[in-house]
């Protein structure tokens, strides 16, 4: 056989062998990366570092047991391009993932979500102390004046009351205070545009504060949204014939911390600024957080001819046209009599 056909034999023998090597390399990595990895537990938590290198994050997650092995996952993040693309922040796997769909997961940055509530009716304090209690968030204006607040979240309101929309934030961890607060602010002046623009003609409110101060005492005096309207109704009428607004929520709110649960006649003769039996018109700023039900009624209120209510005793109110009708109902349902 000729030296020359000897030679090219092998070399064809070794393309074969490698050919064969490659193909099964290349499916046991396929299966290698494919398969899920059983999580230690679920949830399977765990935190990625600003600034750590992918070598850090793989041995990380190998030592935590959610990879077989560190320098596949390595491997697969250069071949991806994934390797520059992972995203720092608190995670929280539910189900068993492969390690290619773990390294999909932390470039998507699908960091656990916290959550704070503020609910409709909190005053500034009952907001204040959410904030500061939630263990996950990072406490930079706790210490800060209403104020500096205020010029810190662009603010142009005369008092901090008020001024937040009561809603569900979501955010992650370690996420500033101020941050919060500018969305919470934010998304009330939102809402208040919106309704501003669509509200009601002739409306007795000289500007957009007006009504989120009318909303406050709305939200405080009822929470049943079909009287929400109707008591908006009886403010407004109560605005335009120059009448007191004579509203127990905006005493108690003056009052602070000598409020014990018992509102007496003395305490409504009391005057101070947001004493509405002894002053005319709406009390300086908001008393709490209105909800939007609240918002849109005190914009769209009513069209009575209502001027009175009184609580029924079960959560509902009983409403009256005149004095003579508002004082039976008073008789009635507030001092027990027939």
């Amino acid at each position: 056989m000729p030296e020359s056909t000897r030679s090219l034999r092998i070399p064809s023998f070794i393309l074969l062998v490698i050919l064969v090597g490659s193909t099964l390399f290349s499916i046991w990595f396929y299966h290698l990366v494919t398969t899920p990895v059983e999580l230690p537990v679920i949830p399977c938590e765990f935190s990625i570092e600003s600034g750590s290198s992918l070598h850090n994050i793989a041995r990380q997650l190998t030592d935590a047991d959610m990879l077989p092995n560190a320098w596949s996952f390595i491997l697969i993040a250069y071949m991806t391009g994934y390797n520059a693309s992972l995203k720092a922040g608190e995670y929280a796997l539910t189900q068993n993932l492969s390690p290619l769909d773990l390294l999909e997961y932390l470039t998507q940055g699908k960091v656990r979500q916290y959550a704070v509530t503020f609910l409709e009716g909190w005053t500034f304090s009952q907001f204040r102390k959410a904030l500061d209690e939630h263990p996950a968030i990072r406490h930079e204006s706790s210490e800060f004046s209403d104020t500096k607040l205020l010029q810190l979240i662009g603010a142009n309101e005369p008092g901090i009351e008020g001024i937040f929309f009561p809603d569900t934030y979501f955010f992650t961890k370690n996420s500033s205070d101020l941050t919060i607060l500018k969305r919470a602010y934010h998304a009330m002046q939102h809402h208040l545009e919106i309704e501003w623009v669509s509200r009601q003609k002739s409306l007795p409110l000289k500007n957009r504060y007006d009504g989120l101060i009318l909303a406050s005492i709305i939200e405080k005096e009822t929470g049943k949204d079909d009287e929400r309207t109707r008591i908006a109704g009886v403010f407004a009428n109560r605005l335009r014939y120059s009448m007191k607004l004579q509203t127990d929520p905006t005493v108690i709110y003056g009052m602070g911390d000598k409020f014990n649960g018992n509102l007496r006649k003395a305490d409504l003769l009391t005057d101070h600024a947001y004493n509405t039996y002894t002053r005319l018109g709406l009390p300086p700023t908001p008393i709490a957080m209105p909800g939007l039900a609240s918002i849109r009624a005190a914009f769209n209120p009513a069209v009575t001819n209502e001027f009175y209510f009184v609580a029924r005793g079960d959560g509902t109110s009983h409403f009256s046209s005149t004095l003579e009708e508002h004082n039976r109902a008073v008789l009635k349902y507030q001092k027990n009599r027939p």
